[in-house]
């Protein structure tokens, strides 16, 4: 698909702060009904419409485990999923295995070893620990913990903590969630546009997909400003449903079943009129 292919995109100055930055997208390994993704430690996954889970390697996408999952996720903690019952799974020997203790409609494995996820119907916020998450292989039942915030979606990332949204599509970050002990220091609200989804990347990049399907990324975080400075719109060619990012390469499910593949590269601002 040229319009695909051939889409350039250029990010220029936020009000807070400039970053001068291409993104070049191009198509990816096509996943028929793809409805969720998301990559980190190199891993990419993805489960479609369906519920099939899948996994990337080189060009071509290969079934993950044989359970149905309509969500899944990957990171330090390995690969966890949630299946139409909210059922929790972790991949063990290459197959998923239940989690039992807690019921999530959606996981989050990206964090510093830790796992997150949102209960159906409450949308309480759980955490387990890196140590319980890690070494649970499919025995036993896990006690998760609560995160003190309701919230339909989040996203954590090994660096900086942990985003999410409530009810409303408004956006907010946990600075510090101890992966040993699943205590935080409370959430912080964070200004900007109405998102339907964030993703938190484990070198810890942010970025947001709003109800109309535009996409924004978070700029200006660091150790001491976790919240960040300000955000970004990254012109996309076609409405975006849903992405992951992961080592320099931001992955985007459009709203008519594509998935994109970007790059960023550094670029020289224009030079000042004559």
């Amino acid at each position: 698909m040229k319009a695909i292919a051939g889409c350039l995109l250029l990010v220029l100055c936020s009000a807070v702060e400039c970053s001068w930055a291409t993104w070049e997208c191009k198509e990816a390994p096509r996943l028929y009904s793809i409805r969720q993704i998301d990559a980190g430690m190199g891993q990419v996954v993805a489960a479609t419409k369906y519920g099939r889970p899948y996994q990337l390697s080189g060009r071509y996408w290969y079934s993950l485990g044989l359970s149905r999952l309509k969500h899944v996720s990957v990171g330090p903690a390995g690969a966890w999923g949630c299946d139409s019952s909210n059922k929790v799974y972790k991949l063990v020997g290459g197959n998923w295995k239940v989690v039992n203790g807690q019921t999530l409609q959606q996981v989050d494995a990206g964090g510093d070893g830790q796992v997150v996820g949102i209960a159906p119907t409450t949308n309480d916020t759980y955490c387990q620990t890196a140590k319980y998450a890690g070494s649970y292989y499919g025995e036993g039942t896990l006690a998760w913990t609560g995160l003190t915030k309701s919230l339909v979606y989040v996203s954590c990332g090994k660096m900086y903590g942990c985003w999410g949204l409530d009810t409303k599509n408004r956006t907010f970050v946990a600075k510090k969630v101890n992966s040993t002990t699943c205590v935080t220091e409370g959430w912080t609200l964070v200004d900007g546009p109405a998102m339907q989804m964030i993703e938190v990347s484990t070198d810890g990049e942010v970025f947001g997909v709003t109800s109309d399907g535009k996409v924004f990324q978070r700029l200006g975080i660091t150790d001491s400003l976790r919240e960040g400075s300000g955000w970004v719109k990254i012109p996309m060619c076609m409405p975006i449903s849903h992405l992951t990012y992961d080592l320099n390469h931001l992955w985007v499910v459009t709203t008519s079943g594509w998935l994109l593949q970007c790059t960023q590269e550094e670029a020289a601002p224009p030079a000042p009129p004559a």
